[in-house]
């Protein structure tokens, strides 16, 4: 693959298989720069908002009720109660602008990028990696019940929520299917090989790749 510009590693990743920690470690190995909390601070920032508040509308999408209540608020001449902060941007605003983040990340220096669509916003870069972390139900449930501490059945309905959260938001702003292993370069199951060893594999498969790597 020709280096004319940086590589940039974007994951996109059920709950529960490690993605965030996998990415980590791979930027640390590899020492590139890893796009996770400073997308979602620089986008507070510019939306003049707490990270907490974006933190809960990360990859997905606002029901139809708190979508309904923001825009007749913007309505002249109706009266409703004052909006809570979560809703001071559109679903459409919070991608556009994160994108335009990654974008600028990816144009810095080499990256890994978590989540947010990263494989479809980076689409056009020249050196870019798209990998698919996913595992089965038994392994991730019982991973995020270790992580929380909390109940199986609780930590089921969470991988549940999230993975249909996931679909409809990628689906929404890609017109793509989330876990289509078609969008990626790589998918792998983190549940069969292991946390660590996906690590290796993925450095591994960056070798070939990416040979400057």
């Amino acid at each position: 693959m020709e280096q004319t510009k940086s590589f940039v590693i974007t994951i996109n990743r059920q709950l529960g298989c490690g993605g965030a920690y996998i990415g980590q470690q791979l930027a640390q190995k590899l020492n590139v720069f890893f796009a996770d909390r400073e997308i979602i601070s620089k986008a507070a920032k510019q939306f003049s908002t707490l990270e907490e508040t974006l933190e809960s509308r990360e990859e997905r999408m606002l029901s139809f009720w708190q979508s309904f209540s923001k825009s007749t608020t913007l309505n002249q001449g109706v009266y409703m109660a004052p909006v809570s902060p979560i809703l001071e941007f559109t679903d459409h605003e919070l991608f556009a602008a994160e994108a335009d983040i990654i974008k600028h990340i990816a144009d810095e220096g080499p990256a890994v990028v978590i989540g947010r669509c990263g494989f479809h916003v980076l689409r056009d870069h020249p050196n870019l990696v798209s990998i698919f972390l996913h595992a089965g139900k038994a392994f991730r449930t019982e991973r995020i019940q270790q992580l929380h501490n909390i109940s199986s059945e609780h930590a089921a309905r969470m991988i549940d929520k999230s993975d249909k959260e996931r679909a409809v938001y990628c689906k929404t702003f890609t017109e793509k299917e989330w876990a289509d292993v078609r969008n990626y370069n790589l998918s792998v199951d983190t549940g069969k090989l292991g946390i660590d060893k996906t690590v290796d594999l993925i450095l591994d498969y960056l070798k070939v790749v990416l040979p400057s790597t």
